[in-house]
């Protein structure tokens, strides 16, 4: 599986748990961290971390782990490190605050229209 077909599976899992303004944003010619980078926003801790569970269920299913996992326990902010691919699942205030689309504004925004909702 391509590191885009993992970061389409992960938006794909976020939308299946209603959250929004799901980005995947291609940084792979501008960093050494990762190829994508997925970010979403979910309207309560409770459901930041269903969606970070449903990214977790639906990779795994198709044969990818996650390598690591931080802020599990807030729920504020998860971010999963898929090593080519990370992602970030925020409340909306954090996602305000660490504005990372300004951060990897260099980056690509691939069009996800076909695995969202």
């Amino acid at each position: 599986m391509t590191s885009l077909e993992v970061s389409k599976l992960a938006a794909k899992a976020l939308s299946a748990k209603k959250g929004l303004d799901i980005k995947v944003i291609k940084i792979e010619d501008i960093s050494v961290l990762a190829d994508y980078m997925v970010i979403a926003t979910g309207t309560s801790n409770t459901q930041v971390k269903a969606m970070a569970d449903n990214v977790e269920y639906e990779l795994d299913n198709a044969g990818v782990s996650v390598s690591h996992i931080e802020g599990y326990r807030s729920n504020t902010w998860i971010l999963m490190d898929y090593i080519d691919v990370i992602v970030h699942v925020f409340i909306d205030e954090t996602r305000e605050f660490y504005d990372l689309e300004r951060l990897w504004k260099d980056g690509e925004e691939i069009d996800i229209s076909d695995v969202v909702d």
